[in-house]
């Protein structure tokens, strides 16, 4: 899998002339007419749009954010030809468990800016230095800093492969894993890939392949038919995105990457839809500034398509599909809005903790990053 083993250290330096390209094209934004009285039902509407890109223009600031990254060490190594950019932050307790965080679409590193001090450096918030960690935050390849990918083939099986080389390329050969999303397939790919080397696999959002049979939804409990009910109108209300990227994704690709605000509202749609249902806006339940810096990632770096086309990639080659019971201790987190049923989940993972929030949403570590740390602690607390 080696081609280039060396790790560079990474900064991120956006030429100037990209902000001012962006500028100009949300200046010259050509927008798109909706229907009155209809707000989010048909997708993001023209006057929310507008509101947002025009704060992204003239208010938000990218290099208050490209400090804000560059405080963290970052580094690109290149593993199977690829490019993997990847944020390592060494926590001060020498003896801390090493942990390696994945995000997933549309998210990106920036998921975890939040929770970055806090399993760092748990003894500088008000924790048990105990429950320290080493952190290692990819950006998956085909997205953020890692670049487009440079052939076809990268699915969810060749990323995790490609993460435990890069977990050994830093010499760690006991670490934990944590995800959301497509986080959610990596992590405990990682532990069916290594169980000798991956203490415990820690997950929100996670969902299990095998489906509940008809005849045990009366066992469900209350919260469980609810989540059958969600995944159910998932599958269709809130299907189009996926069956776009997991067929055409190239050709989606041409608008999101010569439009700022297309690729703005791909995004921001699913900070509306999979938030925290308390939160009316997207803002409401995430930073704004934080969101756009999201989406920064995605537009910078020209990688809206081959995001995109990771869905492809997993969908034709199968892995998404069910695979044998991971062995490896598992913890579960579950935020509104979260299909995670218990019962067929413990049918491919071993799990040994199991947690239900009232707050949150999809993207946990941004939105409710006090419950997630907290849990994470727990959960690996019991390790190690």
């Amino acid at each position: 899998m080696e081609n280039n083993s060396e790790i560079r250290p990474f900064t991120v330096d956006i030429p100037q002339a990209y902000l001012d390209d962006l500028r100009d094209r949300l200046a010259r934004t050509r927008w798109a007419a909706d229907l009155p009285d209809v707000g989010w039902s048909r997708g993001v509407p023209v006057s929310y749009l507008k509101g947002l890109a025009g704060y992204w223009r003239d208010g938000y600031d990218w290099r208050v954010h490209e400090r804000e990254l560059n405080k963290y060490p970052q580094f690109t190594t290149e593993i199977d030809g690829q490019n993997i950019h990847f944020l390592h932050v060494r926590s001060p307790e020498p003896d801390a468990l090493p942990l390696i965080l994945t995000h997933g679409w549309p998210g990106s590193i920036v998921e975890f800016l939040n929770v970055i001090g806090p399993l760092t450096d748990p003894g500088a918030h008000g924790s048990d230095p105990a429950d320290a960690f080493h952190l290692v935050i990819p950006s998956i390849p085909g997205s953020g800093f890692s670049g487009p990918t440079g052939e076809a083939g990268w699915d969810t099986n060749r990323v995790t492969r490609a993460f435990a080389e890069l977990m050994n390329r830093l010499g760690y050969d006991r670490y934990g894993a944590q995800g959301g999303d497509t986080g959610a397939v990596i992590s405990p790919g990682l532990g069916r890939l290594n169980p000798d080397k991956v203490v415990g696999v820690h997950a929100n959002g996670l969902s299990a392949f095998t489906e509940v049979e008809p005849d045990q939804v009366a066992e469900l409990t209350e919260a469980e038919r609810a989540r059958l009910e969600r995944l159910q109108y998932l599958k269709t209300e809130q299907s189009g995105y996926v069956m776009i990227q997991i067929t055409r994704p190239q050709t989606l690709a041409h608008g999101l990457h010569d439009s700022p605000v297309g690729q703005l509202a791909w995004i921001v749609e699913k900070f509306k839809e999979w938030t925290d249902p308390a939160a009316e806006l997207p803002e409401d339940a995430v930073d704004r500034d934080q969101m756009l810096t999201n989406v920064m990632l995605y537009w910078l770096t020209g990688t809206a398509g081959s995001s995109a086309n990771s869905y492809y990639e997993a969908a034709h080659a199968g892995a998404w599909g069910a695979s044998e019971r991971s062995t490896v201790p598992t913890g579960v987190a579950v935020f509104p809005l979260d299909v995670s049923i218990r019962r067929t989940i413990e049918l491919e993972h071993t799990v040994v903790h199991w947690s239900e929030f009232g707050r949150g949403g999809h993207f946990a570590a941004m939105e409710a990053p006090d419950l997630l740390v907290d849990d994470i602690r727990k959960f690996f607390s019991k390790l190690h």
